[in-house]
């Protein structure tokens, strides 16, 4: 099993004209993922990566049966084309662009819930189910199909996670990059309840990251209602108060959103928490292995 995206997925790329939308959907389509369609506005009749495409997500919809559908528009357009794949049908939306306005998402989040769709990001890598479907920026080589499920709030320590569980034989049951943004879709929560309820998800590797509170509430979900072991860790650990680490939510206020705090409300939860990146991967492997 999987969660999220499996051999059923049917991708829309609404951007896949534009050069990043294009080699990544390349990159995705090579991967093994069902893309069906790609949309750009003013653009509909052209042909891109193999792909038809459209002027609208709703006409890829009733053409193709779409059902997902992966973002590369720039910033001041992305929150609209969210509100569009929602409206048009679309139950996962996977965004993967950075910058987008913060009062936009304000108004896109709400929409997403209104049709009840997904929505995976903004300002994120995306999401894998090893060796079935890719959506997004995260390198299809370093998956393995297996047993970890790993939801993070970085991206690159995605991939860092997904490569040492791999070289470990471990595997990926599914890969999740929920987005760095304050304002952002699903988060830690959904994602840990989708892995307890994944009969090929054995353990979970989580990594947050300084700033908000995200981090602090997952843990209090796993001692209530966690079963399988999860393995941690929080960057940002020796980051002064008050300074920004990258994304954008990513920032200490006051003696909210400290490593500190997210460590010791993780390790009350019974969570390994890893001091350093590298470890992630062997401390999930002696945790599956004890």
């Amino acid at each position: 099993m999987s969660i999220l995206v499996d051999e059923t997925t049917r991708v829309v790329c609404q951007g896949v004209t534009g050069r990043a939308g294009a080699f990544h959907t390349r990159q995705c389509i090579d991967y093994g993922t069902n893309f069906v369609a790609g949309v750009t506005p003013g653009k509909g009749g052209m042909e891109a990566e193999g792909l038809p495409v459209y002027d609208s997500v709703k006409e890829s919809v009733a053409k193709h049966d779409a059902n997902t559908s992966m973002i590369f528009v720039p910033p001041f357009a992305a929150a609209d084309a969210i509100e569009e794949a929602a409206a048009a049908g679309i139950k996962l939306i996977v965004c993967i662009t950075e910058h987008i306005p913060q009062i936009d998402m304000i108004r896109a989040t709400e929409t997403v819930s209104h049709y009840g769709a997904r929505l995976i990001g903004p300002n994120c890598p995306g999401l894998t189910t090893s060796e079935v479907c890719k959506i997004g920026i995260l390198p299809g080589y370093i998956h393995k199909k297996g047993n970890v499920g790993i939801v993070s709030r970085s991206g690159t320590l995605t991939y860092e996670a997904i490569w040492q569980t791999t070289l470990l034989d471990l595997g990926q049951s599914s890969c999740v990059g929920i987005g760095g943004d304050p304002i952002h879709g699903i988060g830690f929560i959904e994602c840990l309840e989708l892995f307890e309820q994944d009969d090929q998800t054995e353990g979970i590797i989580m990594i947050g990251e300084i700033g908000g509170s995200d981090e602090e509430a997952a843990a209090d979900w796993i001692k209530a209602n966690g079963t399988k072991p999860v393995v941690s860790f929080i960057a940002g650990q020796t980051a002064p108060p008050g300074r920004r680490m990258g994304h954008a939510g990513a920032i200490i206020s006051g003696s909210s959103g400290t490593a500190a705090g997210k460590v010791v409300a993780l390790e009350a939860a019974g969570v390994t928490c890893c001091k350093s990146p590298s470890d992630m991967g062997q401390r999930m492997h002696d945790v599956l292995n004890s």
